[in-house]
């Protein structure tokens, strides 16, 4: 079973994590023999936080309920916050997932705590576009590794620009191989360019 964290943190930017959370929350698109996958928020609390766009979110669990295996995946939705201390037991854990064979997925301001932790160092990685990481990071040695491209999917850490929250969710679905690959490429086709003929793609590649 996948077990799928999602880390809730002040100023939370909504939309980068809404196709990948309704998708593996309601599983509406999973095909018929796909892995179990459990979804649980989590935070450095069981306070409320509040998201930019102004929702307040009372997560599931605390950072300490991450299970360390091959099996665990975590989100890293981006925020303003990031640069807060407070934040560094998550990014710890995100390196011991990493080095057990977890899955770590970044999203825009959080690719700036994964690369002060030189987490991005020697490894294939994007973010908001070139010169970004280094804007926010002096520290940031991975400028060779980095990729200008919307998101970018190396194995187990798939980092992406706060455009890319579409592209990013479909390499993380595809990681966890929970959609069939014609229902995937038909629900990205559709979200991506709004044509009716990727809808009914997708609805034909459901279960019966």
């Amino acid at each position: 079973m996948f077990k799928v964290y999602i880390y809730l943190l002040d100023t939370l930017a909504d939309w980068e994590i809404g196709h990948i959370t309704a998708e593996l929350y309601s599983k509406r698109f999973f095909k018929k023999d796909a892995p179990e996958v459990m979804v649980k928020t989590i935070s450095i609390s069981k306070e409320p936080v509040k998201t930019m766009g102004g929702l307040t979110v009372v997560p599931d669990g605390s950072i300490d309920e991450i299970e360390i295996d091959d099996k665990s995946v975590l989100l890293l939705p981006g925020a303003d916050t990031w640069s807060d201390a407070k934040h560094t037991p998550i990014i710890q854990k995100a390196e011991e997932l990493i080095l057990c064979g977890g899955t770590v997925c970044a999203i825009c301001g959080a690719t700036v705590a994964l690369a002060h932790a030189g987490l991005l160092d020697n490894r294939p990685h994007t973010s908001n576009g070139e010169g970004f990481l280094e804007m926010f990071c002096p520290t940031y040695k991975g400028k060779d590794f980095f990729i200008d491209t919307p998101s970018v999917a190396d194995g187990n850490l798939i980092t992406a620009a706060a455009t890319g929250n579409l592209i990013w969710a479909k390499q993380i679905i595809e990681r966890l191989g929970v959609f069939k690959d014609e229902t995937l490429e038909a629900w990205y086709d559709y979200f991506s360019t709004n044509d009716a003929k990727h809808f009914f793609a997708l609805m034909e590649s459901l279960p019966k």
